[in-house]
């Protein structure tokens, strides 16, 4: 796949039609054997879509036309907890849920979520695409979706508030935050004192414009293409909770394809999530100078005294009896102690 470029990353494919995303491919005379709808909640121009895209063209030329993959992004289908229960139910074929949003579903899946849980991507990869990432499918199996094998980078999550710069867990101190509809950051963000709010992502810009929420905490590129740095005067490089998107699918549909369908479906939106970890990681370079040139002010906090605030609280030894020995041993077997 050719390599993005700083423009493309940012500007995407936003000629495209609202409906869904069309390939450059031509198109084929006939009607394709399957048609597949996927939904997600982000913009066009994030390199989640225009990975994705790529993989459709991929999957309808390598089909030879028989599948079909139409892109609904930016919320078109509704906010998360609607596209989870649709692709639970069939009415979507494919979802990519962070895994924060699917562990309202799968408890398990908020593993990745521990605060301060990883000090990089080297930790982050050997665990989710290790012994911690077989669990979580495994789990999400369960529930009747299947995952694919690679997750997609959502990058590690940073603070940005319209009231001050976050330099230490005091900071913290009754600020009210908008976090996602789950379980994990709520639990985290109490344990440092701050008032969580749990909002769909879709709220997230008008909820910080009327006050209704002073701060919220999301990766540098969805700060960026969500326009956050409009409504926000500070960003503090909190790295608290790496986070990342699993692709799934209906598993009905899925067991109904046929292996070889299966197979370039598959190939390809494994291919692209491992093209989109090298976007964001590109995208990181570049992006918070970018944010600083439309006003948003950074500063680097203090990453041990919220450490030392959750493990004062309770907040890890709470979250290691939640998840069970055995589920905790396996994400401290690739970041160490943490309890």
């Amino acid at each position: 796949m050719t390599e993005l470029s700083r423009r493309s990353l940012i500007k995407g494919l936003t000629a495209l039609p609202a409906a869904g995303m069309v390939s450059g491919f031509p198109r084929i005379a006939r009607a394709a054997e399957f048609s597949l709808k996927y939904g997600n909640n982000l913009p066009l121009s994030h390199p989640l879509n225009i990975r994705a895209q790529e993989a459709a063209d991929r999957i309808r030329k390598e089909s030879n036309g028989r599948v079909e993959l139409a892109i609904y992004p930016n919320n078109q289908l509704g906010g998360d907890t609607d596209m989870l229960s649709q692709v639970r139910s069939g009415g979507i074929d494919f979802f990519t849920p962070s895994a924060l949003v699917i562990a309202t579903l799968v408890p398990a899946a908020a593993i990745n979520a521990v605060g301060f849980a990883f000090n990089n991507y080297d930790q982050v990869w050997k665990a989710m695409d290790g012994q911690v990432g077989a669990m979580v499918r495994a789990e999400i199996a369960k529930r009747k979706l299947y995952a694919f094998e690679k997750m997609w980078d959502n990058g590690f999550r940073q603070t940005t508030s319209s009231k001050g710069a976050v330099q230490s867990a005091k900071d913290m101190d009754g600020l009210k935050i908008r976090v996602p509809v789950s379980p994990m950051p709520i639990a985290m963000f109490k344990g440092l004192g701050a008032a969580p709010a749990s909002l769909q992502f879709s709220e997230v810009y008008s909820s910080l414009q009327t006050r209704i929420v002073d701060a919220q905490e999301n990766p540098l590129p969805i700060i960026q293409v969500a326009k956050l740095y409009e409504v926000q005067k500070f960003c503090s490089l909190t790295n608290h909770i790496w986070d990342g998107y699993w692709f799934i699918a209906n598993g009905r549909m899925w067991e109904s394809l046929p292996a070889d369908v299966k197979k370039i479906v598959a190939t390809a939106i494994n291919d692209a999530g491992m093209a989109q970890r090298g976007d964001i990681s590109q995208l990181n370079a570049s992006v918070q100078a970018d944010l600083a040139s439309k006003g948003l002010q950074f500063n680097q906090p203090d990453a041990e005294s919220f450490r030392a605030a959750l493990r004062s609280s309770g907040f890890y030894k709470d979250w290691q009896g939640r998840f069970g020995k055995d589920v905790w041993s396996l994400l401290e077997g690739a970041v160490g102690k943490l309890a």
